[in-house]
């Protein structure tokens, strides 16, 4: 099977490219390689290489500079989205788009299913959720991968928390946004599971559990040993431009439910990627 993976070196990306090149023969796309947001060279590009599979990770994800710029946001996340679908109806390809739990309002107090309302408070969701509904009324043959905290090789939570813990005397995280972290590897590993089984649709796929940032970083340090104070606090002490939600934990309902594949629980995870880090 031939497989496109954009946002080849992201967290997720790398340890997509890992997962499908055992098996199949792999093109990892880069920034640099492809600009989705050119409808014209996204079908051109797409149209030479003729995937079976395309798995869209490529995305602006940074939630404050999307705030700051809701034009490119929606150009990336939206328009480049639509831009990869109409490439895939092209050339007859099934396509993975990797969505976010921020497609959610945060109000609920119990995890969301794939068949909640959804209600993004940010200009990164709601240009997530536009890519989400492109592919929907695009495609049939797809997966809508909605995950949550993701963490890997490269700048994520984790090493931020470690680096910090050696600058630092103690460490203040916000204790009001509740989420569940999540594995890159695993995250690819399950993607790789979904794929091929022809139950397309939308799926949540976060480890499994929940925790706040401040929670989650006790665990970080508890894990690594590390002996440094840290200190709960609100959301609104940062002050950051964009809204997040205060819970957006999913139940991975539709995975488990037809018998695709579980996670793990996040702790578990976690433990393990700071044993091989």
């Amino acid at each position: 099977m031939k497989v496109v993976i954009t946002g080849a070196k992201g967290q997720l990306g790398q340890e997509l490219v890992k997962v499908f090149d055992d098996e199949h023969e792999v093109t990892g796309i880069y920034k640099d390689d492809l600009d989705i947001t050119a409808a014209g060279k996204v079908k051109d590009f797409i149209s030479s290489i003729k995937p079976d599979l395309v798995i869209h990770c490529a995305a602006m994800t940074n939630v404050d500079g999307c705030e700051g710029d809701p034009d490119m946001a929606y150009k990336v996340n939206a328009f480049g989205t639509q831009n990869i679908a109409v490439a895939c109806q092209k050339v007859d390809a099934e396509m993975v788009y990797v969505s976010t739990d921020f497609v959610f309002a945060g109000d609920k107090d119990e995890p969301y299913i794939e068949f909640d309302a959804t209600g993004p408070l940010s200009v990164y969701g709601k240009s997530k959720l536009a890519g989400e509904n492109y592919v929907r009324n695009l495609l049939n043959r797809y997966y809508i991968v909605r995950t949550a905290w993701l963490y890997g090789e490269g700048h994520n939570f984790v090493r931020t928390m470690l680096r910090l813990a050696e600058e630092k005397e103690y460490l203040e995280v916000v204790d009001d946004q509740v989420g569940t972290p999540t594995c890159a590897k695993e995250l690819a590993i399950t993607i790789s599971k979904l794929v091929g089984t022809g139950l397309y649709g939308t799926y949540h796929a976060s480890n499994n559990g929940s925790c706040s940032w401040y929670e989650f970083a006790r665990k970080i340090f508890k894990l690594k040993g590390i002996d440094i104070e840290v200190k709960p606090i609100t959301s609104d002490k940062l002050g950051r431009p964009a809204r997040r939600p205060a819970y957006s934990v999913m139940r991975n309902f539709a995975l488990e439910s037809q018998g695709i594949y579980v996670m793990r629980d996040w702790e578990e995870a976690l433990e393990e990627y700071l044993e091989k880090g």
